[in-house]
């Protein structure tokens, strides 16, 4: 499936902003499931400088800097994306998950060994008691690990309502658990956290889901929305995704744009400005078209 994505981030400010620097994750990475023909960034006012590099996980990192006085900041990304199908094995014929906690940890694969990092604690991965209490359902003894973390992945869908005015980036786990709500970067900070106090390896990855407007509705301008889900490591198999707030392994319609610990590591646009004045404004439009070949 191929698409083009356009993504635009405003930012009006009360006064004149003197100076900012920034860093964008918004550049769809290239995967064995997907491919990005093209991806640009449009910066206005036109920054003093543009630099492209790849992170510690892989992903297209921005950096720009504006060097003039401004009262607003419009950056649009726009990129063409081919995703391609993946077929899993059934969930049950995985290896256990006690197993792969101990291949995780035993390995002498360099590469496996580098996927301890995703073992760790982070900063929006609080390792709390009442984690390991909700996970503990889904993790039954020699259970497959599939199996294990799609039933979490159904468990956290069912028990937690989606609310986007409920939650910001910085409502703590603790809070999540306890309301049984919240959004898609907190269900998936929920199961990595869940994951990780098992032992397992697992990451943050942030994208874009195409939206299907209701039959005989015309898809609206800016309806789509960035859309964030996990994956887990799965010995001799690789990394498989999964998306809590929908309950489906992410196939053709998720676009990855980056992926890394949690949302800190992969944030679309953060950065420090001088000036700006108290009362600003933020808006985001994202438009996931499909292109017909």
């Amino acid at each position: 499936m191929k698409y083009r994505v356009t993504h635009t981030t405003k930012y009006t400010y009360s006064e004149n902003v003197t100076l900012c620097h920034n860093i964008a994750h918004l550049l769809p990475r290239i995967t064995p499931n997907q491919s990005c023909q093209l991806s640009q960034l449009l910066i206005d006012p036109l920054p003093a400088n543009v630099n492209e590099w790849s992170d510690l996980f892989g992903n297209r990192r921005a950096s720009f800097s504006i060097q003039m006085p401004h009262k607003e900041l419009s950056v649009t990304a726009i990129s063409e994306v081919e995703v391609f199908s993946s077929t899993l094995p059934p969930g049950e014929t995985s290896i256990g998950w006690e197993q792969a906690v101990e291949y995780i940890n035993t390995t002498s694969d360099p590469d496996i060994i580098d996927n301890r990092l995703y073992v760790l604690e982070s900063d929006f991965t609080d390792f709390i008691m009442d984690v390991v209490s909700y996970s503990k359902p889904s993790f039954r003894k020699d259970r497959p690990l599939l199996d294990a973390v799609e039933n979490l992945m159904h468990r956290i869908h069912q028990d937690f309502k989606y609310d986007p005015g409920f939650s910001t980036i910085a409502t703590p786990l603790k809070e999540v658990l306890k309301h049984k709500k919240g959004v898609c970067q907190d269900f998936a900070h929920l199961a990595i956290t869940c994951l990780r106090m098992q032992g397992l390896a697992a990451r943050y990855v942030s994208g874009y889901l195409e939206t299907i407007p209701p039959q005989g509705k015309e898809k609206l301008v800016g309806a789509d929305a960035s859309h964030a889900w996990f994956s887990v490591y799965v010995p001799h198999l690789g990394w498989v995704d999964f998306d809590p707030t929908n309950a489906k392994i992410p196939k053709e319609q998720h676009i990855t744009v980056a992926w890394g610990r949690d949302y800190a590591d992969v944030a679309p646009l953060k950065g420090i400005i001088f000036g700006g004045g108290k009362k600003n404004r933020l808006d985001v439009s994202v438009d996931v078209e499909r292109i017909k070949t």
